[in-house]
């Protein structure tokens, strides 16, 4: 997992009491998305290219699967951002999320993080789980300001990756 944005958020105003006030918290993503989302996580993921041997694990993914069994949600229209997650034991593991460069920085990806915690919540499962590529280095730092502690490095599938974990 490697999130691809940035989370600095906005204020609140005092008249709406959502979090990122103007920002719709996502949906389930449909087969229609499926060209949105491949767009969204190009652009997110283009800037790694130069600091890894290979692209990505997430630019080679296809979405098709995560979207037809509700794993996939996104936010926008079009689409900006996304957030795959599936359970595994105990935890939620957000597989990706990533914001299109043109929307990061609006508090776009802290609200798909907060949503995976409230979504964590209602599936009563106690705790997150997602990794990050090693050469990803602003997303480990972003991961430990919103909580998680690294729990292990290993490489997978040829990804340098960092396991991390929050409790909720």
């Amino acid at each position: 997992m490697s999130p691809a944005g940035s989370s600095r958020c906005p204020q609140a105003s005092r008249s709406d009491p959502r979090p990122y006030p103007g920002v719709v918290d996502p949906r389930p993503a449909g087969p229609a998305d499926l060209p949105a989302i491949r767009e969204v996580v190009t652009a997110a993921y283009a800037r790694y290219l130069g600091r890894m041997e290979r692209p990505p694990a997430p630019m080679l993914a296809d979405y098709g699967a995560a979207v037809e069994v509700g794993q996939l949600w996104v936010t926008g229209q079009p689409v900006t951002g996304l957030i795959e997650l599936t359970e595994a034991g105990d935890a939620l593991h957000v597989g990706n999320v990533a914001v299109h460069p043109a929307s990061q920085g609006t508090g776009l990806g802290r609200l798909l993080m907060d949503f995976a915690e409230r979504r964590a919540s209602l599936l009563g499962l106690t705790r997150l789980s997602l990794y990050t590529n090693e050469a990803m280095t602003e997303n480990q730092a972003i991961y430990t300001h919103l909580g998680y502690r690294e729990v292990d490095r290993h490489t997978e599938d040829g990804y340098r990756r960092v396991y991390l974990e929050k409790l909720l």
